[in-house]
């Protein structure tokens, strides 16, 4: 069978040595070098002729973190690779999905075509801000959910009374999956915003009187969502709010905001580092699920093995 090689970039080193060492190799050998401007040249310091190459890099900001994957890509392709996938556990410039008013660009749709010009045969990531961002692609895309590690959190820990809550519209596909897992109740805020990271009401539709909500998002950035739905279910009577949002953008007054609010936990994975600790925010690890993921794509497997249903949920499994 065709040799495996894992490559990480320099942000996501941390969760590319818990990837590599669960699939039970180490990664390879690359060098950062940079000219005195600042610019970057990506060296991968081993052979990959016809290998299965798998670059790991989440691409938050700065924007340096693509432009050292996609430098790194281009390398191996010109280097005779035999198969490329770029492993982005979270997916940056996904919030740019479609032109929602005149005179702007669709990020998600760039990235992707920078990503297939350099070289790209597949992506795997983990849920991106839109589902449909996967047709943007013209090549296969492997999309983890993040529900099949914050399920089995979920289902160890003691909750009575819980509904799920969608903490904007666009959420509340997500919300209804938990919803329906759990079977509870669903809840949904209807947020009015006038500019980017800037709310002027949120309106709670259903209801939490009496209840331990669980707020679902894909993303948390300056957390003024999070922490203003919060608010208005503790307003409208709800016992305790919990929020759990797969990508920790966490910039800004975010972690003010966190510490501030009402929320009694925010559980997050490590597809992006935490910049500080806080004792409200959980911290789970998508490791194997991705080194998993990796080792089916390589033998030709079904992501979908991974996997196991229990009640129309999709939950990951160690024994596929």
């Amino acid at each position: 069978m065709t040799d495996v090689k894992l490559f990480s970039g320099t942000a996501s080193k941390y969760l590319a040595e818990k990837i590599a060492d669960y699939y039970g190799d180490s990664l390879g050998k690359v060098s950062l070098q940079r000219f005195s401007d600042g610019e970057m040249q990506p060296v991968i310091e081993e052979s990959v002729r016809g290998s299965y190459t798998f670059f790991i890099q989440s691409t938050f900001a700065p924007s340096d973190n693509l432009m050292e994957l996609l430098l790194m890509i281009d390398a191996a392709r010109r280097a005779s690779a035999g198969y490329i996938t770029a492993v982005i556990p979270y997916f940056g410039y996904a919030r740019q999905d479609r032109k929602d008013k005149p005179r702007v660009a669709i990020g998600a749709k760039l990235v992707a075509n920078l990503l297939e010009a350099a070289g790209v045969n597949r992506l795997m990531t983990m849920d991106f801000h839109a589902d449909q961002i996967q047709g943007f692609f013209d090549i296969p895309v492997d999309h983890l959910s993040g529900e099949a590690v914050f399920i089995p959190y979920l289902e160890a820990t003691e909750m009575n009374n819980v509904t799920f809550a969608a903490p904007d519209v666009g959420s509340t596909k997500r919300a209804r999956n938990y919803a329906k897992h759990f079977g509870t109740d669903l809840v949904i805020c209807d947020k009015e915003r006038r500019r980017a990271n800037q709310i002027e009401a949120i309106t709670v539709i259903g209801e939490v009187k009496g209840r331990d909500v669980i707020l679902t998002d894909d993303l948390a950035d300056t957390a003024g969502t999070l922490c203003r739905a919060a608010q208005a279910m503790i307003d409208k009577g709800a016992n305790s709010v919990r929020a759990i949002c797969t990508h920790p953008v966490l910039s800004g007054s975010a972690y003010e905001n966190i510490n501030n609010s009402v929320l009694d936990e925010v559980i997050v994975t490590n597809t992006i580092p935490l910049k500080q600790q806080s004792d409200k925010i959980k911290v789970l690890s998508v490791d194997k699920l991705f080194a998993r993921a990796i080792r089916n794509t390589h033998e030709n497997r079904s992501i979908s093995a991974l996997f196991v249903k229990k009640d129309n949920q999709t939950l990951f499994s160690e024994r596929n």
